[in-house]
Formats: C-alpha cells, structure tokens, sequence
C-alpha cells in the first residue's frame, strides 16, 4: 500500500481529504498539520473587524480527516530530504513517503529594517494578531504593506478602533498597486471615506514601540504596527532538493507536481506554477484544489496525471472594515453593502462545506 502524505492543512488540501472521503484510495494517508483548526484566509478581516468570532473562521481537520481515513498528525516539518522521501518532524519523528502533496502556505516577509522584529506584528499567524489585538487599545495604528491583506487589515482595525488614528503605509506609488486604475480609484475612495492616512513611497528605516521611522527622514506614530508586506517561502524547504523558484517557492508544473520529483505536489502559496505564476492568494489555493485532488488520486491508481490552466483573472472580493465590500474581477469593480452580504454567503457556504458542524450562522460585531 503506498504512503501517502498531506504536509499542511491548507485551503487546497480540504478538497483533497473531502474527495477522498466520497472515495477512499487504496493508500494509507497521514495529515501533518500543527493544529486541528485551519483558518480560512477570506473571514480573516472580519474577524480583526469584530464581525465574526474566530472559531468561525476556521474549519476542523479532524472529523474532515476521520471521513477521508486518513491518520492525524499536530506537528510540523522542519526538513525534507527529497533523495530519501523523507519528512523530519518538529517533534523529532522521520515521516517516510512514497507520494506526499504540500499545502503549508507561506510565511510572512518581515522587512530587513531595525525593531521590525521586536516593534511589529505580521499579519500571520492570525492567532498572534488577535492575541496582540486583545491585549491593548493602541494610540495609533500603522499597517505596513498596501497589497490587498494591507488594504484589508487597515480598514478592519479602524472599524475595531474607529477613534485611533490609522496609517497604511506602501513603499510603492499607491495601494494595490499593479491591479487596475478603477479598483485603486474604489479602494482610495474607500480609505479617504474612513480617514486613513495613506502614506506613499516610504521606505521604512527604523520600527520603534511608537513609531515608524522612514528612510527620508518622515515619521509615523504607531504603537501597534503591523506588518502585510507580502509572503515568504518556508525556510525548510532550502535543503529540501525539491526545484524552487527564485524566491524559494517550490515550482511546479501545470498538474501541480513539482518539475523536479513527480512524486510531490505542492498547491497554494508554497507553489509557484512555473510556466505562469499567479499571486499568493488564497483564491488561487481554492482553485487548485479539486485538480490536486484529481491528480493525486490518479497517481495512486496508476494513471497520468492532468494539466490544469489556472484562470488568469480571479475574483477579488476586498472586506472594508465595516459590513461593505468591494468585489473586482479584470476591469469591472463593484462595490456597497451588498457585495459584503454575498462575500459573507460565500464564505460562510466555504465553511459550512468542509466542516458542517460549525457554528457559523450568527454574524456577530
């Protein structure tokens, strides 16, 4: 019987167990994940926001797993020897494999500038922030990174704290930057509506406990800085042997393996598709979900696996802080109260899907 490993318990990899709870392979299969609770990325600002408790947004492994019959594992890897198939354990035990898929997601990239480390929190994982965010009602907020998880996170702790002051701050010329005029123009509008301070071409030189020091000499008072400045590969994928692209990604070919050892797949934001990278988002980790679980099947009964072409527009679906939401896909942007209640539905639908006994009826906040 083959040996099947799941590393990570991330969005790709609940399709993958809920496929094979409908059908069972013929191999036996371990989940190595650190926590029985996953968190889905797309409730995550309206849980900063206070419009949902966080268990609500996130779905349990554990009976996911029991239906799949796939063993249960709470740790984490901290190597892979690709050569041996093999996967070393936090905890100290050697994982053996004959296929594994990897579904870890990403780290957060924290800016190589003094006090980032000790002055500032990143956006994952998101049980540190809320931790941090239950601790103390700040003076003043400052959110590094105006990419989309900045964009969102800002406008979530000013709805939390609609009397501190907020600052996004973006090294670039402007908020989500490369993504369309017309959303830029909505998501501007949206942040001068609640008062945010949007402070462009900033490069930051120094984090201090109040404030963010800027290379030009500006400054920006924060006593709670968080850091959306975009994600970073796994450290413990560098000796792994596994093909990584430039950032240290595992790169893979268009049926999701990797373009080194066919035995491995990899989704979501540990992968980079070689032939046509797309964005560590988690719209494009839900999309390759049900073709992972496809292929991975097909592997474990002899057969080749299939291409998938991810699409090259996704729908974006940005929470404003308050129960508003604007939806952008190519070069339309919507946006009002409604599109937050249909961006809740759909959330809501994602879990109740994989976890049905969750408690998620109730919006709260």
């Amino acid at each position: 019987m083959k040996r099947l490993v799941l590393l990570g318990g991330g969005h790709a990899h609940l399709f993958v167990l809920e496929a094979f709870a409908r059908q069972r392979p013929d191999a036996g299969i371990r989940l190595i994940t650190p926590d029985t609770l996953t968190p889905y990325s797309g409730m995550l600002p309206g849980v900063l926001a206070g419009h949902y408790r966080p268990r609500q947004a996130c779905i349990d492994l554990r009976p996911l797993a029991d239906r799949a019959g796939c063993q249960l594992t709470l740790d984490s890897a901290i190597s892979i020897d690709s050569a041996r198939r093999q996967i070393r354990l936090a905890g100290g035990e050697m994982i053996d494999y004959d296929l594994l898929s990897i579904d870890t997601g990403s780290t957060p990239r924290r800016p190589d500038v003094p006090g980032a480390a000790e002055h500032a929190q990143a956006v994952k994982p998101i049980a540190d922030l809320l931790a941090r965010c239950a601790d103390a009602v700040p003076r003043a907020i400052a959110v590094l990174g105006a990419g989309a998880a900045g964009v969102e996170v800002a406008m979530a702790l000013h709805h939390r704290w609609p009397a501190v002051r907020c600052t996004l701050v973006e090294r670039g010329t402007a908020p989500l930057g490369g993504l369309g005029v017309r959303l830029q123009r909505s998501v501007g509008a949206e942040l001068a509506r609640q008062q945010i301070d949007v402070v462009t071409g900033a490069e930051v030189a120094r984090i201090d406990g109040d404030t963010v020091h800027l290379a030009d000499g500006r400054t920006i008072a924060s006593d709670f800085t968080v850091l959306a400045t975009g994600a970073a590969a796994p450290a413990w994928l560098r000796d792994s042997g596994l093909a990584l692209d430039a950032r240290g990604f595992i790169e893979v070919g268009a049926t999701l393996q990797s373009t080194s050892h066919a035995e491995v797949f990899a989704a979501g934001d540990v992968a980079t598709l070689s032939a046509s990278p797309r964005p560590k988002s988690g719209v494009y980790a839900v999309r390759a979900g049900p073709p992972l679980a496809a292929n991975i099947a097909r592997m474990l009964a002899g057969q080749p696996p299939l291409d998938w072409h991810a699409q090259r527009h996704a729908l974006m679906l940005l929470a404003c802080g308050r129960r508003h939401a604007i939806a952008a896909r190519g070069g339309w942007v919507l946006k009002g109260d409604w599109v937050w209640r249909w961006k809740d539905t759909i959330d809501r639908g994602f879990v109740r899907r994989f976890d049905p006994q969750a408690d998620i009826e109730a919006v709260v906040g």
